[in-house]
């Protein structure tokens, strides 16, 4: 139940960012993410000191600009949004290559998209340098609900064995000639979903009596203390700080 599981968001390494407790790593971003939330949304000086800090934090846990690059596609949705407000907002209108934008719809716009790169960049570098079981026992070390993190722990472990299930059941399908083409087929791609849904309650099932038969109770055992020193704890405080200063000025600063 414990075996790591390699994700496509991790990358391996040993650098001073890989070795801070997950708790450590999960509290900075936290709060890091609300000193950029907490900033005016004009004062754009302020957001380009963000983009230079997580830069500077990727340097030192060597995350390559492309690999943060090709994983914000998760941002496509907001900012699909976000192009959309400078035409459909309401407010006074300002000319741009000849086009009529709203003003305030603009500044929606950038407020959008500033934050929301910010944030998913600095998620992005967490889970690249944070296995995801080690975020999880974070979560269990900074108090989180023990139920909610088993329950996501059983997800990690066996979101991989659910799929790896799929694909042996589309490759058993596909070697027996079928391909769906038209809506007539969705009678047996349900009963795939169907006896997926069998198969992973069952599985599920002897797990759980595998566990009960081995002492399970409720609570999961903790393997070591985990416990960050305060030398980890004022490494990952870096970040937060500086945001937090910069935060401070963008108000201070701010006509």
């Amino acid at each position: 139940m414990g075996a790591g599981h390699a994700h496509s968001l991790y990358l391996a390494g040993g650098t001073l960012v890989h070795r801070l407790p997950p708790q450590c790593k999960l509290v900075a971003v936290v709060a890091f993410v609300l000193a950029v939330v907490a900033t005016p949304r004009e004062e754009m000086w302020a957001f380009g000191l963000y983009a230079v800090l997580l830069a500077a934090v990727a340097g030192v846990a060597r995350v390559p600009p492309g690999f943060v690059l090709r994983r914000m596609v998760v941002e496509v949705p907001f900012v699909a949004f976000a192009l959309l407000l400078p035409f459909v907002a309401r407010g006074p209108r300002v000319e741009v290559l000849g086009v009529a934008l709203s003003e305030s719809g603009a500044w929606s716009a950038w407020n959008i998209l500033a934050k929301a790169s910010l944030g998913a960049v600095a998620m992005i570098i967490l889970a690249a340098t944070t296995e995801p079981r080690a975020l999880l026992l974070g979560l269990e070390r900074l108090r989180m609900p023990a139920l909610l993190t088993q329950i996501a722990t059983f997800m990690l472990r066996y979101l991989d064995v659910i799929m790896g299930e799929m694909r042996r059941m589309r490759v058993a399908r596909a070697s027996r000639g079928f391909e769906a083409r038209d809506v007539r087929d969705l009678a047996v791609l349900g009963r795939s979903i169907g006896a997926l849904f069998l198969r992973s309650y069952e599985r599920g099932e002897r797990v759980y009596l595998a566990m009960v038969s081995r002492g399970y109770d409720g609570r999961m055992p903790v393997i070591g203390d985990g416990a960050a020193t305060a030398r980890q704890w004022t490494a990952a405080a870096l970040l937060p700080a500086a945001a937090a200063v910069i935060a401070a000025a963008s108000w201070i600063l701010a006509p």
